[in-house]
């Protein structure tokens, strides 16, 4: 049974006033692909039935569990090549150089899905950067989804997870064989400090931020939002940090505070001035 508008509709002012994604008018197949196993893990037999069952019943633990599945982004480890190269030759590098005499860095990975970001940048600090092995290093991640981040905190990938981007030296130096597929060891595990944040919601202090990573998700919000998102991101981010968007995301007609910054293929963003930051990630 397809998808009828009411039921669409009822699905997309719950995900806008939950996560203030805005579902564009042809995304009703992204509804129905995305709830069909929610469906039918709750006996329903299409995506039809189980809005139509909430519709008369607005049961919280489904609602939740409906907001997640469409809020749940696609991720793979070290994600557009470009990027990952500019952090590893440029952006890193002069981040160290420049926070050399306070040794710390602080480093966000907003809206990480099932942690394969962090996981890389996690990597990338360990094989490439062994002098911060005396530094206080805090690698945060976010999601909105308490269920994702179980599963990130977990660190166990399949076999087409860790294919999907995961240099075979990385695999054979950072994972162990598991029987669900491959386990990440304890100690990039411990790396990594895993919160629940709603990005359009209340966000919690933060230290001052070095590199805030926030790549394809401003794409499912409206112009407003967009706008208020960056307006708090100018506010806990470093003046001389940088932000990482995703390759089709710009600051463009939405903040003119931030700057783009070239390294080959990739783009990040820079403040134009300082602003009073939050302080005291708790």
């Amino acid at each position: 049974m397809s998808l009828s508008k009411a039921s669409f509709e009822f699905v997309r002012t719950l995900l806008r006033e939950r996560s203030a994604h805005a579902l564009e008018d042809d995304k009703v197949y992204l509804v129905e692909t995305r709830l069909l196993s929610v469906a039918k893990r709750h006996g329903f037999q299409s995506v039809e039935d189980l809005v139509h069952h909430l519709r008369g019943r607005k049961k919280e633990a489904l609602l939740v569990e409906i907001v997640e599945a469409m809020t749940i982004n696609e991720t793979s480890f070290f994600r557009d090549e470009d990027v990952f190269k500019a952090l590893q030759h440029s952006v890193l590098p002069e981040l160290v150089q420049r926070r050399s005499h306070v040794r710390c860095l602080n480093i966000w990975s907003a809206s990480c899905s099932s942690g394969q970001e962090p996981y890389s940048i996690a990597m990338i600090v360990r094989r490439d950067f062994p002098a911060l092995a005396g530094w206080n290093i805090r690698l945060l991640a976010s999601d909105l989804s308490k269920t994702i981040l179980t599963r990130a905190r977990r660190g166990v990938f399949s076999e087409l997870e860790v294919s999907r981007g995961l240099p075979a030296d990385l695999r054979a130096s950072y994972f162990a064989k598991h029987e669900n597929g491959w386990q990440i060891q304890d100690a990039l595990c411990r790396m990594v400090e895993f919160r629940q944040i709603n990005l359009n919601g209340a966000w919690p202090e933060f230290p001052p931020l070095d590199l805030v990573l926030m790549r394809n998700v401003l794409i499912y919000f409206d112009t407003p939002t967009k706008q208020q998102i960056l307006d708090k991101v100018c506010r806990v981010i470093q003046p001389d940090g940088y932000l990482v968007l995703g390759g089709a995301e710009s600051t463009l007609h939405l903040d003119d505070r931030f700057f783009p910054v070239s390294f080959g293929n990739a783009s990040f963003f820079q403040l134009r001035s300082s602003l009073p930051s939050m302080n005291g990630w708790k």
